[in-house]
């Protein structure tokens, strides 16, 4: 049944008190009507000091709001942002974050764990929290999404395989979901919340991809409102946030908030940006005071796109339907948009989009494009966006067929593999460089990770399968980047030595 009914997201219920304070914002604004001198960081004195070249790329505003306030103001005015924030996303504590939901991924798992710790956690997690098992030195136990083996799709850990695998561990510490995926899928967190905590266990959920969900009675749940203990989020990504700005939300008596906190400082820099936290403080109002009403537009703006795309021929959108999945497991504004029936590669279809009618999708792969629609977006630019693919539809080739290079980049290729080492150790180990195909059996060293989407298809301390070499090959071969890795081109791989 849908998590709605069970657990309203906690946003609504308390906008029209917050929704008119921005503290970060004002006291931004309250330093520049202040005429305030700066004999202090950043060099660049308010734009005086800049380059005429970058000056005139962003303008003189952005030069006026990156100040330094004093440390008492900064500490407060963030401060009581964060309070506004953890009320509109219904947390015990919400944390600014300026280096993204990757920063907020490692600050939780380096407080929650301790080296030799057992995690479980979905395969299909970014790589962001593969860095964090190898910062904490914590022991994986990778679950394997469950998968639509005809799309060759993860459709995020099933609740049972989680209860499987902590009754198989009984000392783990923690359990750690990505929900919604890059596909816009979400796992059942609240059914996996109560398996977590029916043992006493803790919920991570990395939910980059779901900020908007508060906000809208259409949009799956949050993780927070399904009872996870903590979750980081990316306004980012899919609100006005500005890029890099996050949120890490926590709460509960399974989260100690005071080492939390300890540890957040430890994640972020020390001289942050102040228009980030400041967009992070402005994305937070707005939204309190009209997300329904921007995300209406939005999610009207995405179903027109899909039904117009699923017309065309050769064209496949992975909605709900098509996914065979309800409603409140999947994100309606991710346009999934398969083009094998175009006789394409997702990563040609990106190519052709980009040179030929100016439009940039989120990512690609081997199968498809994934595209965004925002509360920024508009009917003209899903016109845009329709009538390129109508264009490509017109010119489609035989259609590509099913085998080892047409693949998804988080489907079955992604299946934990055999674990010889803990990422930790792997990571630390006496390496040696060989070549890709010689890496078949070997221990590997480094992440490996087609990006997008980020998802690791080899973590450090796994054994590599030939079908994997496979895999790695035609991603290269076809476009794809790679990332983690000593040797982008892979024509080398580091691996353990004997």
């Amino acid at each position: 049944p849908p998590r709605r009914a069970e657990a309203p997201p906690p946003g609504p219920r308390l906008l029209p008190a917050i929704a008119g304070r921005m503290p970060v914002l004002d006291a931004v604004r309250a330093y520049q009507h202040a005429g305030t001198m700066p004999f202090s960081t950043p060099g660049h004195k308010l734009g005086a000091g800049t380059s005429d070249e970058l000056h005139d790329l962003l303008g003189p505003g952005v030069f006026a709001a990156d100040i330094w306030l004093n440390t008492a103001a900064h500490d407060t005015a963030v401060r009581d942002a964060e309070a506004l924030a953890a009320a509109t996303w219904g947390a015990g504590r919400t944390f600014f974050l300026v280096n993204g939901s990757s920063s907020g991924n490692h600050a939780f798992l380096l407080a929650t764990l301790s080296p030799g710790d057992e995690v479980v956690l979905g395969r299909d997690i970014h790589t962001s929290l593969l860095t964090a098992l190898i910062l904490t030195g914590a022991r994986p136990i990778y679950v394997a999404p469950q998968l639509r083996p005809e799309l060759d799709l993860g459709l995020g850990p099933d609740p049972a395989a989680i209860a499987a695998a902590l009754n198989a561990h009984p000392a783990a510490k923690l359990v750690v979901l990505t929900s919604p995926t890059y596909w816009g899928i979400t796992a059942d967190v609240a059914a996996i919340a109560a398996v977590a905590h029916a043992r006493g266990v803790p919920l991570y959920v990395d939910e980059a991809w779901g900020p908007h969900f508060p906000f809208h009675p259409n949009l799956p749940p949050s993780a927070i409102a399904s009872g996870a203990d903590g979750a980081v989020t990316s306004p980012h990504k899919l609100l006005a946030g500005l890029s890099q700005a996050a949120m890490l939300h926590a709460g509960g008596p399974r989260v100690d908030l005071a080492r939390l906190a300890t540890v957040v400082t430890l994640t972020q820099t020390t001289s942050p940006l102040l228009p980030i936290l400041a967009s992070l403080d402005a994305c937070r109002q707005q939204m309190a005071a009209r997300g329904e009403a921007l995300l209406d537009r939005a999610l009207a703006l995405a179903g027109s796109a899909s039904h117009r795309l699923q017309r065309l021929p050769g064209v496949t959108v992975l909605d709900a339907a098509r996914l065979g999945l309800p409603p409140w497991r999947h994100d309606p504004t991710r346009l999934v948009i398969d083009v094998q029936g175009l006789g394409l590669t997702g990563f040609e279809a990106e190519r052709r989009l980009r040179q030929h009618f100016g439009l940039a999708p989120e990512m690609s792969d081997l199968l498809g494009v994934v595209c965004l629609i925002t509360i920024g977006d508009t009917e003209a630019s899903v016109d845009r966006l329709v009538a390129a693919f109508a264009a490509l539809a017109a010119g489609r080739r035989p259609p590509r067929r099913p085998g080892p290079g047409n693949m998804r980049s988080m489907g079955e290729i992604v299946a934990p593999g055999r674990q010889a080492l803990t990422p930790r150790d792997a990571f630390f180990a006496p390496t040696r460089l060989v070549s890709l195909a010689e890496a078949a059996g070997e221990v590997v060293a480094e992440l490996v990770v087609p990006y997008p989407p980020g998802i690791p298809v080899v973590a450090p301390g796994e054994v590599v399968t030939a079908a994997k070499v496979d895999y790695l090959r035609q991603v290269v071969a076809r476009g794809g980047l790679v990332r983690g890795v000593a040797d982008p081109t892979l024509r080398t791989l580091r691996i353990v030595a004997p």
